[in-house]
C-alpha cells in the first residue's frame, strides 16, 4: 500500500513546456516507519530525466545518465561536494520531520516530509522561473513565493514555521541566490553536457489493446521522447472527449515516455475511429485505425504499428519498471504541479 503512494504520483512533475524550455528540479524525501523505502532520498532531474541519485544506504550522490560525467571537467571535486551536501540534508531532513510531526502532535506511525526546488531556464527569452516548496504526508505545507519573499503557509500548523522563516533574512537571501543564479548557471552546463541526449526527438510504438473482448480499447504510446505529447480519440476526424479516459504521460525506465487513452467500446461502425498521437517538434501526427484484427489481447493476437528505432517494451515489463521508478523517484510524492496551476509558485 506505502509503494502504491508512491506509483500513483510518478506522473505529477510532468508538465507542458516549449520547445526551448530547460528544467531542473531536486527532490528530498525523509520518512519514518516506511517499509522498503531508505529514511533520506534525493534525487536530481534535468528535463524531467533522472541525473543524480543519493539515498541513506547509498552515502555517496551517484550520476544516472553517461553524460553527467562530463561535469568533473569543470569541478574536479564535483561529486565530493554533492555528497556532503546530500549529507547536511540529511541530517537537517531528521529535524524537520521531528519538527513536522510536533506542529501535527504525532508521534509514531509513517510519515513523509518531502522538498522540491528548482528552476526553468528559456534559452531563447532567457526567462528564469524558481520555485521550492515542502510537503508532509502528501500534503502542501510550505511553499516560497519569490515575487514577495514570503513563505506561505498552506496548512494552520505550518504558519509558526511560515512567520520564524520569513524572519530569516540570510535564508531568504540563500534561497532567492540559488533559485534565480545559481540553479539556473548549473543547468545551462547540464543541458549543454546531455544536449545530444536532451535534444533528440524519438517517436514512439503505438499498439491497441484490449484485457477482454468486452472492455475498453487502449490505445498505448511508449518509447516517445521529449514527453510534450498528446493522445486523443477521434471520431470521423471529430476529437472525442465522452466515452475516453486519457492517461498521465509516465516515465519509463529508460529515460523515454508512455502514455494511453481508452475508448469505450464503439456500437456503431469501428472504421469511423481512431487514436491520434502528437509528439512535439514532429509535424506528422500517428494515427491508429481502429480495427478488430489489429487489437494486442490477452490471447496473443497482436499487430503494431512501430518505430524500428523502438523495440516493443511488453506491458508487465513497463509496469515493473514503473515500480521500480517510482521506488527511486519517491520523492516526487509532493503535488507540485497542483500548487504550480494554482498560481502559488
Amino acid at each position: 500500500m506505502k509503494t502504491l503512494v508512491f506509483v500513483s504520483l510518478v506522473g505529477l512533475f510532468l508538465h507542458d513546456t516549449t520547445a526551448e524550455m530547460h528544467s531542473m528540479k531536486f527532490f528530498y524525501t525523509a520518512s519514518s516507519e516506511v517499509t522498503n523505502i531508505p529514511e533520506f532520498v534525493s534525487v536530481g532531474m534535468v528535463d524531467d530525466i533522472q541525473i543524480t541519485y543519493y539515498d541513506i544506504n547509498t552515502k555517496r550522490v551517484e550520476p544516472k545518465q553517461d553524460w553527467m560525467n562530463k561535469v568533473t571537467e569543470d569541478e574536479a571535486d564535483f561529486w565530493e561536494t554533492q555528497t556532503e551536501r546530500a549529507v547536511y540534508h540529511q541530517q537537517t531532513f531528521k529535524v524537520r520531520l521531528d519538527t513536522f510531526k510536533r506542529r501535527f502532535n504525532q508521534t509514531g506511525g509513517v510519515h513523509i516530509v518531502q522538498w522540491m526546488e528548482g528552476c526553468e531556464w528559456d534559452d531563447d527569452t532567457g526567462e528564469v522561473k524558481g520555485y521550492t516548496q515542502f510537503g508532509y504526508d502528501g500534503e502542501d505545507f510550505l511553499v516560497l513565493d519569490l515575487k514577495t519573499m514570503t513563505w506561505v503557509a498552506a496548512q494552520q500548523q505550518a504558519v509558526a514555521i511560515k512567520q520564524k522563516w520569513d524572519n530569516n533574512k540570510a535564508l531568504l537571501e540563500a534561497f532567492k541566490n540559488y533559485l534565480t543564479k545559481e540553479c539556473v548557471d548549473w543547468l545551462t552546463k547540464y543541458v549543454d553536457y546531455g544536449r545530444s541526449s536532451l535534444m533528440r526527438t524519438d517517436l514512439p510504438t503505438v499498439s491497441l489493446l484490449q484485457k477482454t473482448p468486452s472492455s475498453r480499447v487502449t490505445c498505448h504510446a511508449t518509447g516517445f521522447y521529449p514527453n510534450r505529447a498528446m493522445m486523443f480519440w477521434r471520431k470521423d476526424g471529430e476529437e472525442l472527449h465522452e466515452d475516453v479516459d486519457k492517461g498521465e504521460i509516465l516515465p519509463n525506465h529508460d529515460g523515454s515516455f508512455q502514455i494511453s487513452a481508452d475508448l469505450q467500446l464503439p456500437s456503431d461502425d469501428w472504421g469511423k475511429y481512431d487514436c491520434v498521437f502528437q509528439l512535439s517538434g514532429v509535424k506528422e501526427d500517428i494515427v491508429t485505425k481502429l480495427d478488430k484484427r489489429e487489437i494486442k489481447t490477452n490471447s496473443g493476437k497482436t499487430s503494431m504499428r512501430m518505430n524500428p528505432m523502438n523495440p516493443v517494451i511488453p506491458i508487465i515489463a513497463i509496469i515493473a519498471a514503473l515500480v521500480l521508478l517510482a521506488v527511486a523517484l519517491a520523492v516526487i510524492g509532493y503535488k507540485v504541479h497542483r500548487c504550480r496551476r494554482r498560481g502559488v509558485v
